[in-house]
């Protein structure tokens, strides 16, 4: 009898478990679909993002048309994000990483990256009481990528790197008011945002001009001014999504720089504006197939591009009357996972 007893005990202690448990996921689905929108006044933590990862391979034999007889491309996005809520504060933190290769037969199988970039953005907010979208805001933002980069158009580009994990990295760390609705609406404005690159000598040893803004045979270079940075999601259909983001910097500091004569080698000055413009949308072309494309537009002072490689001559590549304008294209069609 007691035996019964305690596991009737055991089975409504367990419903009871189930339905609280049942009740909170409902409750952080409530959440998480409000504050899309909305800001709202609650304790708790909201995740969320997906994970893409696409391939596409070739092979070609006796191909009278001619191309790769072999190839294989890998890429794959993630993009997440954690917050927590507790009530007027919100601390948000959104992590993007992109990775790519390329292994073709003519180049002996070996990797060629094709994309690399890891961004992540913490922002910790009070809204103010005069407003009710309106949060003063400290923002700290961290840039870089994986693995070493090369450049391919070199002829022995494997025996030195052009960039790795680190070198460069970009801090900002800012204080300013943030307009904020829900999820979807980010403008973040501040008057005074300090940066930092760091890299590591052997890159900033390789020309007079030194690397990424950095001065010659140094390992960083410090930046103070104003920075924007705005956020916006738009739902185009259950399906489909749509995400860009603006980020502008002017550094107060900036000013010519010159050689040992004084001849000025690099013009700059606070209207030099940094500019990232980022895109990425997103397709969910069946219940396990997504499409993702996205393109990444930047311009930085202390990125130059020549449109000649050492001897002199001009380079033969595509985009070479672009100028200085990065620009990063990528196309996944793979699985999701979404969470």
């Amino acid at each position: 009898m007691n035996r019964i007893y305690l596991s009737i005990q055991i089975f409504i202690l367990a419903i009871t478990c189930s339905i609280n448990s049942f009740a909170q996921v409902s409750k952080l689905d409530d959440i998480t679909k409000s504050m899309e929108t909305t800001n709202i006044d609650t304790i708790a933590w909201v995740h969320g993002g997906f994970l893409n990862i696409g391939a596409n391979e070739g092979f070609l034999h006796n191909w009278s048309a001619g191309g790769e007889l072999g190839s294989l491309a890998v890429n794959g996005i993630f993009s997440g994000h954690l917050d927590r809520l507790h009530n007027r504060v919100i601390w948000s933190n959104n992590l993007y990483i992109s990775y790519g290769l390329n292994y073709t037969y003519s180049t002996g199988f070996l990797p060629h990256k094709t994309d690399d970039r890891i961004d992540f953005t913490s922002k910790y907010g009070q809204r103010l009481d005069s407003g009710k979208y309106l949060y003063l805001t400290c923002l700290f933002n961290f840039k870089s990528q994986l693995t070493k980069g090369y450049d391919y158009t070199l002829k022995n580009w494997d025996s030195s790197s052009s960039s790795k994990f680190l070198s460069p990295a970009y801090f900002t760390l800012a204080l300013g008011l943030e307009y904020r609705r829900g999820s979807d609406v980010s403008l973040f404005l501040s008057p005074m945002a300090g940066r930092v690159t760091l890299a590591d000598k052997f890159y900033t040893s390789q020309s007079p001009l030194g690397a990424f803004g950095i001065a010659y045979n140094k390992t960083a270079y410090y930046q103070f001014g104003a920075y924007f940075s705005g956020r916006y999601v738009y739902n185009i259909s259950k399906r489909a999504q749509y995400r860009t983001r603006l980020d502008l910097y002017s550094n107060y500091l900036a000013k010519d720089t010159r050689d040992s004569t004084g001849t000025v080698i690099k013009k700059d000055n606070p209207g030099n504006i940094a500019v990232l413009f980022d895109n990425l949308l997103a397709w969910k072309v069946s219940k396990f197939l997504n499409l993702t494309l996205g393109a990444t537009f930047i311009y930085d002072n202390n990125i130059p591009y020549s449109k000649y490689d050492a001897t002199g001559a001009e380079k033969n590549l595509p985009g070479n009357n672009i100028g200085w304008l990065q620009i990063n294209q990528v196309f996944t069609l793979g699985m999701e996972y979404k969470f």
